[in-house]
């Protein structure tokens, strides 16, 4: 019986549906709420049109959408069928991630359920729901709430720390079910963080400036929203995120070089970040800063050579989070697979749909997806280009 030791999976399946149901709904809260500054718990749901507060029979993810035939039970008002689609997406997405580690064989060195999957399962469907919902509102209004990122980040950081009490580490390392890093990776997203903790308090006392001030990549303001854009010189807003990134890079390059030039402190640092909770975080924070940069990279130089924004900082930290829970690689080549799904979507938008600009994010988190799934016969090609 795979997948669970006690329970049948007829049962996990059902359960884990109904979960994913359960969190559908509340990224529809999150969907709505977040990019408007509004409280994700405070006041409770309630019909957008007359107000009226929904009880908790007609708050049933799925199953009231379709009692009520999608109108809200006082007024009659349509609820829109966005509501449905997200619970009923995200549900299966749940039941889908179970099946296909813990049904087939698709991906390797995952293991049972409960001996140690289920935390590696937990981790990546915490960073799937968090892009269904910035995916979502990046189509509605052209952003990702950076907050979304940051949590996700957050969840790759601390899980690939933890993954060592699950798993043993030689199964981390060879089957790239967590970031892990070696030593000098390891002095490298050092170098990369010292730097940037370096960019934020040189940007935080006013020694450089950011970028586009006048925008809000966070939320929308009502009172604003419908002003005309502002005139930016756009490569110039690119210098100073260049000079941004300046301190990152130099950290980086000054971390390796004391590490190869001192026999004494590379012996200590061998010894200190091989331990396997370190290792683990800072193959985490090395996939973040991977993640970041070849979004950053494509958003600067696009900027430079067209004068017009190529992408969004909220692209940036979507891979960035990404790379913290998958590691470099697959972002790597998630990002590269992406322009497929927008290529597709924009043939699509050309005959049925009139859209000026294309979101980026939904593609770069199906890239991510496919990326994930297929694991192993990605690592496996890479081998074969670089190695053979």
């Amino acid at each position: 019986m795979a997948g669970c030791l006690i329970l049948p999976d007829g049962i996990v399946i059902a359960f884990l549906f109904a979960i994913g149901a359960c969190i559908g709904s509340f990224l529809n809260v999150v969907i709505y709420r977040l990019p408007r500054d509004l409280s994700l718990v405070h006041p409770g749901s309630a019909c957008p049109s007359c107000k009226t507060p929904i009880e908790f029979y007609d708050n049933i993810p799925i199953l009231s959408w379709l009692l009520l035939l999608g109108r809200c039970r006082k007024c009659k008002t349509r609820i829109s069928p966005r509501y449905i689609i997200i619970e009923l997406f995200t549900a299966l997405l749940f039941v889908a991630l179970y099946v296909i580690y813990f049904q087939t064989h698709i991906r390797k060195g995952v293991g049972g359920f409960l001996d140690g999957g289920f935390f590696l399962y937990l981790i990546q469907i915490i960073m799937l729901s968090a892009f269904i919902a910035a995916s979502a509102i990046d189509l509605e209004l052209q952003l990702i709430p950076l907050s979304i990122c940051w949590f996700v980040t957050a969840a790759g950081l601390i899980g690939s720390a933890l993954a060592v009490f699950f798993y043993d580490p030689t199964v981390i390392r060879s089957y790239g079910l967590f970031p892990i890093a070696s030593a000098k990776v390891a002095i490298l997203a050092a170098g990369a963080l010292v730097g940037l903790i370096t960019s934020l308090l040189l940007l935080f006392t006013g020694i450089i400036k950011t970028s586009y001030p006048g925008e809000k990549s966070e939320k929308i303001n009502p009172q604003t929203e419908n002003l005309p854009p502002e005139h930016y010189n756009h490569r110039l807003e690119m210098l100073k995120e260049v000079i941004f990134l300046m301190p990152i890079v130099i950290g980086e390059i000054v971390a390796f070089k004391i590490y190869n030039k001192s026999p004494r402190f590379a012996n200590w640092w061998i010894d200190f970040s091989q331990v396997p909770v370190i290792a683990g975080l800072f193959g985490s924070l090395w996939g973040y800063f991977i993640g970041c940069a070849i979004v950053w990279a494509t958003r600067i130089l696009g900027t430079f050579a067209f004068g017009r924004e190529a992408m969004g900082l909220g692209d940036v930290h979507l891979m960035g989070a990404a790379g913290a829970v998958l590691g470099p690689w697959p972002v790597v080549v998630a990002f590269f697979i992406a322009p497929f799904f927008g290529l597709a979507w924009a043939f699509f938008c050309m005959f049925f749909r009139k859209m000026r600009q294309i979101p980026y994010g939904p593609f770069l988190s199906i890239g991510i997806f496919v990326v994930m799934i297929l694991h192993d016969a990605v690592m496996n090609w890479l081998q074969f280009v670089f190695y053979r």
